[in-house]
């Protein structure tokens, strides 16, 4: 079992990575991405089956060598969270007040709905490059992976 909870923690670190730069670029660039959300999402999954199985491990008597660890192998499931919750707030912070979305223009309602996604990609971006750092301190400090 605890090989498993290293082998998905790489995948954690590469999954998160990956839509951490796929994002980056897609934000600098100004573009909206599809398979953004695809990587993102898988990076998110692998974070809870990592915590999932972190927890097994702790329930069955595997306590890490550091109690540290602890912190750092759940902080990204936080993260996950809180960009979850901040992501959902950027359609309010780009729509005009008092106006109605659907009386603007299809030019206004497309450069809003791509400031929008910006947005959104913006924050589970820095969200997912956050969950890089807390899961290599994770491996750091459990002696296993560097």
């Amino acid at each position: 079992m605890a090989e498993v909870h290293l082998v998905i923690g790489v995948a954690v670190l590469a999954l998160n990575l990956a839509a951490g730069v796929w994002g980056g670029v897609a934000w600098l660039t100004n573009r909206a991405s599809v398979a953004f959300w695809y990587i993102l999402r898988a990076a998110q999954a692998s974070v809870v089956v990592q915590v999932v199985l972190g927890a097994i491990l702790l329930a069955l008597g595997r306590e890490a060598s550091d109690p540290i660890h602890y912190m750092y192998g759940s902080a990204p499931l936080l993260v996950n969270l809180f960009a979850e919750g901040m992501r959902v707030g950027a359609a309010q912070r780009e729509l005009p007040e008092g106006i109605a979305f659907e009386s603007l223009g299809a030019t206004q309602q497309r450069a809003i709905a791509l400031r929008i996604v910006r947005r959104e990609m913006g924050v589970m971006t820095i969200g997912a490059l956050l969950i890089v750092a807390f899961a290599y301190r994770a491996a750091q400090v459990s002696g296993k992976l560097f």
